[in-house]
């Protein structure tokens, strides 16, 4: 890790690049978003909902589960009523032909609540996905019995949490080899009171209403959940949190938690190890945005942009977007120096993903944007990296969905193909999802490795990839919940220019051990098991 962004040649913008071509009708995807009324009113409604890459069956293929809003009393108007009970959510099956199988009533995962985001990990090692549903409301686990079927186990594992959830990152926080979780809550909505008090307000913002704790559950080993919060040092009870997402910050083998809070400071928490964090948000230049504002901040994603062996992170919001890059002990905001500002400044940002589209070995950046009190459509950005700290907006030369307008929120990203490239799932308030297929980014060489805990079949949530091909090193942490209410696919995805060999590759497994790999062929999925 000691090979810094200086020495490295950076990425050719005379190159031909990929292009994205929308195929969710020849996919056979037929979901449609709706947040459960006729019109956009409040600020449940206006917060979206997300979808996430898994694979619920093992076959190596990734579905799809889409989340859905629903007409709630309270939240929606009396005109949406013709739309009470006639949403739900919905999982695809990957065929493995490019088009997928509506099998949500055969799965029983259809969950008819105010959905808003979604995460799956296999809680129980039993080597089958979960499938936790976050909404405004009670919360719904549901358990992969493995043959295609759930069971909702929400009341029995402690998980129903009644808040407004968005979001959950499933990770081992204490180190007992099981997954807990970090559920992300958002505000307590008072049913419209403000607004029809207040009418001249219209759409009131988030510091109208009173912020609510997030919750750290400890799994128990045994089907339940514990709230460890307070315990954990995990507690603020006035958050307003829009995502989370975990990752090893600081390079000490220990998995922190961020934490985008809306219209104030964000979190981090800096894990101390013996189940113990510490917010370290303020001192590290991570609570703020933009010139120390406190935009609303919106789905969080790291990733090392810079290859100097520390993440960094970038975070969309209702201003300029925000990259803050890691010095170590402290993050420097790099949004205006990076050109970034300039792009995202035009737009109002969502879901985002940091990922590498070209496979030149360099991270890029896609951003979901949308407005965020109405349903006025924007375009979304794709941000090639050319090194040096520095992106190019790239959006019209990618294909024809970049000069056409939506109402965007969430963005999972996944290779639904297994092609060796990256495709993208966005999700639309209000409107269809895209599923935009990556075309001409396995032009160049890759290689998505898929750590496994030591039955096989468990993904290894937390283990850290690394990988050297050529003069390229590049690493990232396996966790899957990142962006806004999305989870990504689980597979570590690595692209390698021109190099058709990695000269290695390691995994640091969540216990700490370490298993490396000398000359990895490149363009496959490796699989790679946890020794016993």
């Amino acid at each position: 890790m000691s090979l810094y962004w200086t020495t490295l040649s950076v990425p050719s913008l005379a190159q031909s690049l990929p292009t994205f071509t929308d195929v969710t009708r020849e996919a056979g995807i037929t979901f449609k978003h709706s947040f459960g009324d006729e019109e956009l009113s409040n600020i449940v409604e206006g917060t979206g909902s997300g979808a996430l890459f898994f694979d619920y069956n093992n076959d190596g293929l990734m579905d799809i589960y889409f989340v859905n809003g629903a007409w709630t009393p309270g939240v929606s108007s009396n005109r949406g009523r013709h739309l009470r009970g006639q949403l739900r959510n919905a999982l695809y099956r990957n065929n493995g032909d490019g088009t997928f199988t509506d099998v949500t009533d055969q799965a029983g995962v259809g969950d008819t609540h105010f959905g808003s985001g979604c995460s799956a990990a296999d809680y129980d090692n039993d080597g089958f996905v979960d499938l936790y549903v976050l909404n405004y409301g009670p919360n719904v686990l549901y358990h992969n019995n493995g043959d295609g079927t759930f069971t909702d186990v929400s009341r029995q594992s402690g998980l129903d949490d009644p808040r407004w959830s968005l979001s959950a990152p499933w990770f081992d926080y204490n180190g007992d080899g099981l997954l807990d979780v970090y559920v992300c809550n958002y505000l307590q909505y008072d049913l419209g009171a403000f607004r029809a008090f207040y009418k001249a307000d219209g759409y009131p913002g988030p510091l109208s209403y009173e912020g609510q704790p997030d919750c750290l559950y400890r799994n128990n080993g045994d089907g339940t959940f514990t709230d460890v919060t307070k315990e954990a040092g995990v507690w603020n009870p006035e958050g307003r949190g829009m995502s989370a997402t975990v990752a090893d910050v600081n390079n000490d083998g220990l998995l922190d938690i961020y934490v985008t809070n809306d219209a104030m400071a964000n979190d981090f928490f800096l894990n101390l190890g013996g189940g113990k964090f510490s917010n370290e948000a303020l001192p590290r230049g991570l609570a703020f945005g933009e010139a120390g504002q406190g935009v609303s901040s919106m789905g969080p994603d790291f990733g090392d942009i810079d290859h100097d062996g520390l993440l960094d992170l970038f975070i969309p919001d209702m201003d300029y977007s925000c990259l803050l890059i890691n010095f170590g002990e402290y993050f420097e905001d790099w949004t205006a120096r990076s050109r970034i500002a300039a792009v995202c400044g035009q737009y109002t940002g969502w879901g985002s993903v940091i990922f590498d589209y070209d496979n030149d070995g360099w991270l890029d950046i896609f951003v979901a944007n949308g407005d965020a009190h109405h349903e006025y459509p924007e375009e979304d950005v794709l941000l090639r990296n050319v090194g040096n700290r520095q992106f190019v907006d790239v959006s019209h030369q990618s294909g024809a969905y970049f000069h056409e307008k939506h109402v965007g929120r969430a963005v999972a990203c996944g290779d639904f193909d297994n092609d060796g490239d990256l495709d993208l799932l966005i999700i639309n308030l209000n409107d269809r999802p895209v599923l935009l297929r990556n075309d001409g980014g396995n032009r160049k060489n890759w290689l998505m490795v898929w750590p496994k805990r030591s039955n096989g079949k468990t993904d290894a949530i937390g283990a850290r990839v690394t990988v050297r091909a050529g003069s390229l090193i590049q690493f990232r942490d396996a966790i899957p919940t990142r962006g806004y209410l999305s989870q990504m696919d689980p597979r570590v995805h690595f692209g390698s220019g021109d190099n058709t060999v990695a000269d290695w590759v390691e995994i640091r497994w969540p216990n700490g051990k370490k298993t490396r790999l000398e000359n990895v062929k490149a363009n496959q999925v490796l699989k790679v098991v946890e020794p016993d």
